[in-house]
This record gives C-alpha cells, structure tokens and sequence, in this order.
C-alpha cells in the first residue's frame, strides 16, 4: 500500500484516500518514518546543528488572581523553590527552580494581546482564557545566525528582532498551529543568569517554601507531554525536530484507547519532549478514546509535568495527606523498572503534576501497561 500524505487545512498530513480506519496505526508510522530523514538532513544542511542545546526554562501563564496559589501550589508539592520574582510592564513573573533541572517561570500577563488566546476557547478551557504551559525555553549558542536561518526557512517569531536584557538575549516563535506551545531560545550573555528583562522591578520574595522533609525527595523537571490531534502528530513532532537539536526516539501504541505516545529526545540526561495523540481522528466520545475527547473539550496544550521522584510510595502518602489528588494511584514497581502517578489536574494552571521513579538505571517512560493506565486516567479529567 502507498503511504504518501497530503496536507490538510492546517497543515497535518492526513492518509491518502483507501487508507482503512484500521490502517491508520501503519500509516501513522510509515508516513513519520519516511519524513524524519529529510528534517535530520534539511537541519544538518541549513547549518543548525550545535545551535540550540538543552531545555533551560518553561513559561506557564495563570488568570492574574491565580498567579500567586499557582506558585503555591508548586511549593507545596514539588522540589521547586523561588529563586527570583519581578514585575515589568508586560506581566508579574516568579521563578522557581531546583538543582539540575529547567526552571518554572509563572507568571501572569498584563494588559495586551495575547498571542495563545485562540488555542484556549475549547469548551473546558474557556473559563480560564490566558491559562496554559506556553513556552518552552532552550538554550542557544549564536542567536543571530539561528534566528536568520530559521526565517529563512520560513519560521515565524513573535518579535522582529532579538530582545536584549541584561544577562541574555531572547526570541520566541509564534505557537505552532499544531500544539499551541511556542518555542523560546535563550543565550545567556551576563554572569548573574537572571530571567528579569530590562526595566523589570525586583520584587521581595514573601512566598515561603513549606517546612516538608519529603519534598526533598522530587527533582527536577524530567518531561512533558503536549496532547495532539491525531493528523497532526507527525507534524507536530517533525515541526520540533526542525527548531531544536532533539531527535525521534520512539513510540507506544496503545491500541484499545487509540492512542500513541511519541518520545523525543535530545540525550537520555536531557529533559524529553512527549507527544500524545489518538491513532485515528476524533469520530465521538465513546469510540475516539481518551486523548482525542481531551483535545476536544480542552485543546491542544501540555497535558502533564513530570518530576523525579526518589522514595515515590513514601511521597505519593504524603502528598496525599497534603491534600493532593490523583487521577490514578501508583503504577507499576521495580521489576517493571519504575512507578508512576498522575495528579488531578491544578485549578491554577490547568496542568497535571507526574511523579515517576525509575529504579537501576531503567531507561524509558512508562511500560506498556503503565501508559494503558496513565493514559485511560485522563478520562477522569
């Protein structure tokens, strides 16, 4: 059977006609196969390799009364401490962070556009317009000529030109058609590694870390998953390819949900970027699965967070008696290499909170019966 794609109205590639719903699994496979080779040799041949390095930060934006219980939250059951809060013209920002991970920037926008509002009408979404993970942050070595050969390539930014401030410079794409999130290049150019742009007014810090032994116990930010439409994911996953340094890694099917969780990675040390979407397009609730009715009734976002975890039974008791909860209790154990939960998603920030342990160096995300169960517990959203 050929496999070539065409294009829809947004840009997904969708089977060529005689493609069977039952094929769609083949299809989806054969069509991202037959597409990575010429993004790995259009990036090698455009000069981008070496470029843009690891994840350095994410941006999540809250409704401007949530800001400070998002942050609170986030103290109270993650690793995460505030390293430094600032004010400038365009929002109020905290930063919060850990050794050895990706920093969390939170932060409420003020007054003016706002570039991801079209990506935040979905029937469950509209309640809280401005709120989502938008921005994913990486750091950048020669951001000039990034910059010039990407808008050669055709890639969009929300800024004419690269923002100065005083210990980096910055630029971001607009977010992409396909998973909303945008994309942030960062190169540090001062000592101090601080995120206030020029103008930014330094703020005290008042909000206070719980007093918890446990909490020592959750690392750093070990990945995310973006929830996808189903034509869309090769797409999704060949557009990040195209703007960073990271490469396809693998996939899972999970076939009774019609779902697929895709992995890409930059090395097995760095932070992974995970795509969730359906095998086959949405037809309805009952038949479509988990992953598409989430789309349908929140959009295409980041649907979780995951956090390492040391001692997770221990952790996952204390974060319940703290008032946290979860969409599913503790899967899996150490012969299958790891354990893993999911909490109910924040009210602040719209985001579900992962904990997973991995035991002897297990290299991987899930198993295959773990990923059935995360991924039939976004049901409950």
């Amino acid at each position: 059977m050929k496999v070539g794609a065409e294009m829809d109205n947004r840009g997904g590639t969708v089977p060529p006609e005689g493609v069977a719903e039952g094929d769609f699994m083949q299809w989806q496979e054969n069509d991202l196969a037959g597409r990575l080779p010429g993004v790995m040799e259009s990036r090698r041949d455009a000069g981008l390799e070496g470029l843009v390095e690891g994840l350095e930060a994410v941006i999540i934006n809250t409704e401007p009364g949530r800001l400070e219980p998002a942050v609170e939250e986030l103290l109270k059951f993650t690793g995460l401490e505030i390293t430094e809060q600032f004010a400038d013209p365009k929002a109020t920002t905290f930063v919060l962070g850990t050794r050895d991970s990706p920093s969390l920037l939170v932060r409420s926008r003020g007054k003016g556009r706002n570039p991801f509002s079209t990506f935040n009408q979905a029937e469950k979404a509209r309640a809280l317009p401005n709120t989502r993970l938008e921005t994913f942050v990486f750091r950048a070595r020669d951001l000039d000529t990034y910059v010039d050969i990407q808008r050669g390539r055709g890639v969009r930014f929300l800024t004419d030109s690269i923002i100065d401030a005083p210990d980096f410079r910055f630029i971001q794409t607009a977010p992409s058609r396909f998973t909303g999130n945008s994309l942030g290049f960062i190169e540090w150019t001062g000592s101090g590694r601080s995120f206030a742009g020029a103008g930014a007014k330094r703020l005290p810090i008042t909000l206070k870390k719980p007093d918890l032994p446990w909490l020592s116990l959750i690392h750093g930010l070990d990945h995310t998953a973006t929830r996808v439409r189903a034509i869309e994911r090769n797409s999704a996953i060949i557009e990040f390819i195209a703007l960073t340094g990271y490469h396809f890694d693998f996939a899972v099917f999970v076939k009774s949900l019609n779902s697929i969780t895709s992995v890409a990675r930059l090395s097995r040390d760095d932070f992974a970027m995970v795509f969730t979407s359906g095998i086959a397009p949405y037809t309805d609730d009952d038949a479509s699965g988990p992953t598409e009715k989430f789309i349908r009734f929140y959009g295409t976002r980041v649907h979780h967070m995951a956090f390492c975890t040391e001692e997770i039974d221990e952790v996952f008791r204390e974060l319940g008696s703290h008032g946290m909860e979860f969409l599913v209790d503790l899967v899996g154990s150490p012969g299958e290499g790891l354990k893993q939960t999911f909490s109910m998603p924040s009210p602040h920030t719209m985001i579900v909170n992962e904990y997973i342990h991995r035991y002897e160096g297990f290299d991987g995300f899930f198993t295959r019966s773990n990923v059935e169960a995360l991924t039939r517990a976004t049901g409950r959203q």
